[in-house]
């Protein structure tokens, strides 16, 4: 389980899996800057859930195997030759013929190394840990300044449990060890990850789709990968039924998937590309002093009204427009935001 394991409600429902892995369900957010700069944003209704991964996943893979998939439990793809995916495992080495590849081998893809392709351009080391904390089990908290990177995270299981963690480009643990000092040293359970950011420059080819996070499809806003996950394999799945109806897999006919998830929810990922150099950018008063701008009830209203943790682009374009954002940050913050989004 390499996951923070929030998931939008819409993210959750792309799963079509039951409620038997939701631990809590989340309404709102804190966003504190540690310099002093808060605020609290409470949609009064169910935003996201705090799932356990394990059985999420489980139940998809039970899901997939009644529709008929094929497991290979402790099998990795060692090679590709011709038509042919070359494998090792509990079963010794097999050689495996394909006509089309849905390649959803996660952030260190190897059939993209295998192929040659050129990689996502980002790439955050992520750790968490769970720890007996009590908190309002309604809201998350986001903590900017807690990485320079990207942020940190306090996610409540429940009313005494949570997960901390951060996403960062270098000394991650170190970071994390750092931000949790306050929260004590109890650990249950301690991961780590890697969240790749900027989708690859061609998302198929070589009779191979890619998708989720060997495409880099998670979200940069979030690091979240799941909705764009779930979302990308249909696309791909959709476009691997027309091929194998048609018999044709040249790299024409697999174009058509990029165009799809494109469609589907390419502006979001560049506008958030755009939005996370920028945060980089911003020193921690910087960070503070937007926490504190964000924090006027017109602001509030606003965020919870547009929120949408997998299509951010929205809330930032309405957020950009607002004169209580301009004066508290100003001209010259706000119109390269008004850049960043028309790209």
């Amino acid at each position: 389980m390499q996951c923070a394991g929030l998931l939008s409600t819409s993210a959750f429902e792309e799963c079509g899996v039951s409620r038997r892995s939701v631990l809590n369900e989340v309404s709102g957010a804190r966003l504190i800057s540690g310099l002093g700069g808060e605020l609290l944003f409470d949609a009064r209704t169910t935003k996201a859930c705090v799932v356990d991964r394990t059985l999420l996943d489980r139940e998809m893979a039970e899901r997939a195997a009644d529709a008929g998939a094929e497991f290979l439990p402790k099998t990795s793809v060692s090679g590709v030759r011709g038509s042919s995916l070359l494998t090792r495992g509990v079963r010794g080495r097999e050689e495996i013929p394909f006509r089309l590849v849905i390649a959803a081998d996660g952030a260190r893809s190897s059939v993209a190394r295998m192929l040659g392709l050129r990689r996502p351009e980002i790439y955050l080391g992520g750790v968490q840990a769970e720890v007996p904390h009590s908190m309002d089990p309604r809201y998350v908290e986001l903590h900017p300044n807690a990485s320079p990177d990207f942020f940190g995270w306090v996610i409540p299981i429940s009313a005494t449990r949570a997960r901390i963690g951060l996403c960062a480009r270098e000394h991650a643990k170190d970071l994390l060890d750092r931000f949790i000092a306050p929260y004590g040293r109890s650990c249950i359970h301690l991961v780590s990850g890697v969240i790749p950011l900027g989708v690859m420059p061609r998302t198929y080819g070589h009779r191979t789709l890619f998708v989720g996070d060997a495409a880099g499809f998670p979200k940069p806003t979030s690091g979240g990968g799941v909705y764009t996950g779930v979302r990308s394999a249909k696309h791909a799945a959709g476009v691997a039924a027309a091929c194998c109806a048609r018999g044709e897999f040249d790299d024409e006919s697999l174009r058509d998937y990029e165009r799809r998830w494109k469609e589907d929810f390419g502006r979001e990922l560049d506008t958030g590309l755009r939005v996370l150099r920028m945060r980089q950018k911003m020193t921690p008063g910087e960070i503070d002093r937007l926490c504190r701008a964000l924090n006027d009830p017109d602001l509030i209203e606003t965020i919870v009204e547009h929120g949408d943790m997998d299509r951010p682009g929205t809330l930032i374009r309405k957020l950009a427009l607002k004169p209580a954002l301009i004066r508290g940050m100003g001209i010259l913050f706000t119109s390269s935001v008004r850049q960043i989004l028309s790209g």
